[in-house]
């Protein structure tokens, strides 16, 4: 990036709300959870999801280095399947990964496995986020995008807009209505929370029963309104074998800006 481009940038970021915020004045916790079974893999893929190598290196990993590498990022704690747990020991030493504070046995649902992840958050934590081990093309600008509308507004997640036309139907199959598409938005992670909140918002859920597919609704639940952050189209979720060539497209077509951007500037 030219010298120009990076004081624009300095400028931009400056002015945006939770701009003028320096992350690292706060202690951040990340959960990642890497403890699904990938049943929608299908029989093709042997190995679970977030082990299997995406360009020659695990789904989870490549997850997990994005926050590691950012210097706001204080503590990870990656929640695990049972029988995968002593691969991270592995990982730690081969790609020098210096934050992970801890690896922890999933639960049965998701909601339970952020919990046990959420139970071993350091007790300085002001502020966590909740990602997806399979949301492996997360970027470290992305990351900071939420983590500052987070410190603006207490809640914050990655989201991008609706490209599709969406058609609430009634019982029998048929069209109801048309949604405007330009108030829908895609819920990815990852999704970010003052700890105070979040824990109040799971235990709430925990003591009354409630069941949740995402942590927003969490504190949903108790009433704190939470900011979409646009993170764009790249921040997908590898969920069946073919977003694997989705994925190393992406990639690739990222290796192809950098070597662009650097070309220009020599």
């Amino acid at each position: 990036m030219s010298g120009f481009a990076n004081k624009l940038s300095e400028i931009v970021t400056a002015i945006a709300p939770g701009g003028g915020v320096d992350l690292t004045e706060h202690f951040n916790s990340v959960i990642i959870v890497a403890a699904g079974n990938g049943t929608r893999m299908g029989q093709s893929i042997k190995k679970t999801k977030q082990m299997t190598d995406l360009c020659g290196i695990p789904v989870v990993v490549r997850a997990i280095s994005q926050f590691d590498c950012c210097p706001f990022v204080n503590e990870i704690i990656v929640v695990a399947r049972e029988e995968e747990i002593t691969r991270y020991d592995e990982f730690i030493d081969r790609y020098r990964f210096g934050k992970i504070a801890a690896v922890v046995r999933g639960g049965t649902t998701r909601q339970l496995s952020v919990l046990e992840g959420f139970r071993r958050v350091s007790p300085q934590s002001e502020y966590v986020a909740v990602h997806d081990g399979a949301r492996c093309l997360v970027t470290p600008e992305m990351i900071e995008s939420v983590f500052r509308q987070a410190y603006t507004y207490g809640s914050a997640t990655a989201a991008e807009r609706s490209k599709d036309t969406v058609k609430n139907a009634d019982r029998a199959g048929f069209i109801d209505e048309t949604i405007d598409r330009s108030y829908l938005w895609h819920a990815q992670t990852p999704q970010i929370f003052k700890t105070d909140i979040y824990r109040a918002a799971a235990y709430i859920a925990q003591k009354n029963g409630y069941e949740v597919t995402d942590d927003c609704m969490l504190a949903e639940n108790i009433g704190f309104r939470i900011k979409l952050v646009d993170c764009g189209y790249e921040n997908m979720k590898i969920t069946t074998p073919d977003d694997f060539y989705l994925a190393e497209a992406i990639l690739r077509l990222r290796a192809g800006r950098e070597k662009a951007e650097n070309d220009a500037d020599i």
